[in-house]
């Protein structure tokens, strides 16, 4: 049987996973944009502002940006990564405090946002490594020539850290509005 209680439940739901697909979207359309620039994006930002409101559903749009990068640029071996190297960022996030001050959160959210951009090329290397055979010198000698990108990652994703907090605030208040 249908009532209120299930009609209220199921609009939540259907509100809930729309609102996700755009955000992942959003992350997509995001990441085309800013194409042309090396390592310069605004996901990590997004990830970090998705995860703060919406704490473990922050990671139906994640996922969906996966996908999404997937279906446009092809399930090749350099997806593969993909899978974990967003969740990190996302496990990163979920460890700070929730209720974080303020003012503790314009210097710790784009510290974390930048961390994740120094060490992509780490965090990338156990895939790359495990795709094409490399041994442990190898994938050192990979890191090493991707050097120079993360540190345009980190200081990208430093200073996009700083929209990490007024983001997430904004997407919790929408949230509870929609509640």
């Amino acid at each position: 049987m249908f009532t209120r209680s299930n009609k209220a439940h199921s609009l939540q739901y259907v509100r809930e996973l729309t609102l996700f697909a755009m955000l992942g979207a959003l992350m997509f359309s995001a990441k085309i944009i800013t194409e042309a620039l090396p390592n310069i994006h605004l996901l990590g930002m997004l990830i970090m502002a998705y995860t703060v409101a919406l704490r473990k559903k922050a990671l139906v749009p994640i996922y969906v940006y996966v996908m999404l990068n997937g279906i446009y640029a092809g399930f090749a071996m350099w997806w593969l990564p993909y899978l974990y190297i967003w969740t990190l960022l996302w496990g990163m996030t979920m460890l700070l405090p929730r209720n974080i001050p303020q003012k503790a959160a314009y210097f710790v959210y784009p510290v974390v946002c930048a961390l994740h951009g120094f060490l992509f090329g780490v965090l990338y290397a156990p895939g790359q490594a495990l795709m094409y055979g490399f041994n442990f010198e190898q994938t050192l000698a990979w890191i090493a020539s991707g050097i120079p990108f993360d540190i345009i990652h980190g200081i990208s994703n430093f200073v996009m850290g700083f929209l990490v907090f007024p983001l997430a605030k904004t997407l919790t208040r929408l949230m509870r509005q929609g509640a």
